[in-house]
């Protein structure tokens, strides 16, 4: 086992499944606080907010700055601060996707817009999307921030941004940047910001297509949970496996 400088774990079936903390991933974390590592948190929800997800962090008696959490909202933001510095957006999206354009200081406009990013809106409607295949068929930059097509709710399986973000892309005929997992964009967005080197980091999660091929895809080693999504022995039978396979984090020495 290795020890890394910087730990970024996957959230949704990593740290907690649902309402319930999954308690050999907090011992984990409280073990690498103890050591003065302060893990990051990356996850494709652009719904919440950083402060949001902390609180919710919190309630499972996981203390975590805000800013240690990346979420693929943030990831926009800061992707779009860096490459298109001073565009404007037109943005589809919650409380997540709105507070991290502020963050950023990204100006949002309604009309004549440099970018378009989609993420999960609820109350997303006719007028919000003609008006994003407007702007992308102006020639506006086409970003979203993930790829899920559903999410998990106690009522079923419901439309997620990755199918509002189709019914763009197929109107247009432009294919969108995706900016969640498996794509590399929030880690790149990490070891930006902090500076450190790909070997000193660690990729952690339950699902092989999303957070190990995000490492994989970024280039840094990977540790694959058998928490959630993908059982360990499909994910050790791929053709990249992960670097490491365990139970569950209670075997991760550190």
């Amino acid at each position: 086992m290795k020890d890394y400088k910087v730990y970024c774990l996957d959230l949704d079936g990593t740290v907690f499944r649902g309402r319930e903390v999954i308690p050999e991933t907090a011992d984990f974390i409280q073990r690498l606080q103890q050591k003065g590592i302060e893990p990051y948190y990356i996850t494709n929800n652009a719904s919440m907010t950083q402060l949001q997800f902390a609180e919710k962090l919190k309630s499972f008696g996981i203390s975590s700055p805000a800013e240690h959490i990346m979420t693929s909202s943030i990831a926009a933001a800061k992707y779009i601060k860096r490459w298109y510095p001073d565009k404007k957006v037109f943005m589809i999206g919650t409380d997540g996707v709105e507070e991290a354009l502020k963050s950023e200081e990204i100006e949002r406009v309604y009309e004549d817009a440099d970018i378009v990013l989609m993420g999960i809106d609820r109350n997303i409607n006719f007028q919000k999307l003609a008006t994003a295949c407007l702007e992308v068929r102006k020639g506006a930059v086409f970003l979203s921030t993930n790829r899920d097509l559903a999410f998990p709710s106690e009522k079923g399986f419901m439309p997620g941004n990755g199918a509002f973000t189709k019914v763009v892309s197929s109107s247009t005929g432009v294919e969108p940047v995706f900016i969640g997992k498996p794509e590399m964009h929030m880690l790149e967005a990490i070891q930006y910001e902090i500076g450190c080197e790909k070997e000193n980091m660690v990729m952690i999660g339950d699902n092989y297509d999303t957070d190990i091929q995000a490492g994989i895809r970024f280039g840094v080693e990977t540790i694959h949970v058998n928490t959630g999504v993908t059982p360990m022995e499909d994910a050790v039978k791929k053709e990249i496996p992960p670097t490491y396979a365990v139970e569950n984090l209670s075997f991760w020495e550190i």
